[in-house]
């Protein structure tokens, strides 16, 4: 542990630096390729879709525009939630988590790794941290210089620590997070709707097109609409089976890293460690306001640091059930001082009511 708190990215002192520039900007380039593809599919399938079936082989008038008026609905509910994956503001780590220089040059300096320990616990006993690693000391990232708030790992690929990190998805260049989750959870659930409206409504005209009944549609055209049914069909497959395993990891309050690899707490590993019932869980991510719920615009609860947890890890205090429905009715994480602060006003005023919370 001693040796990996050194930060070891040397650069070598012959490597050029304009081909180190040149890499970095292929390497940008190249990581725009998936979302290009992306793009390129939409906009092919634009034209599929509303002039080759809608205006060219489609002949009743009423059926044109309820087609055209339900497609460009979903197109651009399903680009407004892609469009707002691919640029979340992804927000640092907040500064409270990072070492300060003094605290670095004790860490750097200790010759043990229970010295190191030592220091990371003095650091992080303020901090609201309920979570550990795996030999049950503080998560540290050498890189980014931090203690990683609880949910929060280090992503290789865009090189920071980020909050809640689902994954690094190449699909949208950016990484599944707090900060974008409720919109990827929409872009997949869009893009699946999107798909599937393409297939239901282009699967009479691809029997017919099979059977040899061309109407009057050309044979350019023909071939679009079914080549069409066949890229939406191949589409919904995998999106459904994606959107339907995170909806499975929304209703248990995990993220994919985390159904991997259980979060361990003092008490050890627990999957279930930050579930707080499949409603609130959903809440959690899409908001307490169901107007919001399906339209991609941030509503998702907290600040991406602090997590309820089940009693069994942490303390948890309940605000009273006038304010019920908020975040803060789910339960909240407390640091250590708070902890010991509010038992100890509670324990000075049984009579108000209110119960002296276990401490389990």
């Amino acid at each position: 542990m001693a040796s990996s708190m050194q930060n070891n990215r040397v650069s070598s002192p012959g490597y050029c630096v304009c081909c180190r520039t040149c890499n970095m900007w292929c390497w940008r380039a190249f990581k725009w390729l998936p979302v290009l593809l992306i793009v390129s599919i939409v906009t092919w399938s634009y034209y599929a879709y509303v002039i080759q079936l809608c205006i060219f082989t489609i002949d009743g008038t009423a059926q044109k525009c309820i087609y055209l008026v339900l497609y460009h609905i979903l197109l651009i509910m399903f680009l407004w939630s892609y469009w707002r994956t691919i640029f979340a503001d992804i927000k640092p780590i907040p500064d409270k988590y990072k070492l300060p220089e003094t605290e670095l040059e004790k860490l750097l300096s200790a010759e043990t790794e229970d010295g190191q320990r030592t220091i990371l616990e003095n650091f992080a006993k303020d901090l609201p941290i309920v979570t550990r690693t795996m030999s049950g000391s503080v998560r540290y990232c050498n890189r980014c210089v931090l203690v990683k708030p609880d949910r929060a790992h280090h992503c290789s690929i865009c090189a920071r620590c980020v909050l809640k990190m689902d994954h690094h998805c190449p699909w949208v260049n950016n990484c599944v997070c707090f900060h974008n989750y409720k919109f990827f959870m929409l872009f997949l659930g869009y893009a699946l709707l999107y798909c599937l409206f393409i297939m239901s409504t282009c699967l009479p005209y691809f029997i017919r097109f099979w059977k040899g009944d061309f109407g009057t549609s050309g044979s350019a055209g023909r071939y679009h609409i079914v080549f069409a049914f066949f890229v939406a069909l191949m589409f919904a497959i995998s999106l459904g089976s994606l959107f339907g395993y995170h909806c499975y990891l929304v209703a248990h309050n995990r993220t994919t890293l985390e159904a991997f690899r259980a979060p361990m707490f003092r008490g050890g590993a627990d999957k279930n460690g930050f579930s707080i019932g499949a409603f609130n869980n959903f809440k959690e991510v899409f908001g307490a306001s169901p107007d919001l719920w399906a339209i991609p615009v941030f509503t998702s609860l907290g600040d991406g640091c602090e997590y309820p947890v089940r009693r069994e890890h942490q303390l948890q205090t309940f605000t009273t059930p006038q304010d019920g429905g908020g975040y803060e009715s789910m339960g909240t994480t407390r640091s250590s001082v708070e902890v010991a602060q509010e038992t100890e006003r509670w324990r000075l005023c049984p009579r108000r009511g209110r119960t002296v919370p276990q401490i389990v």
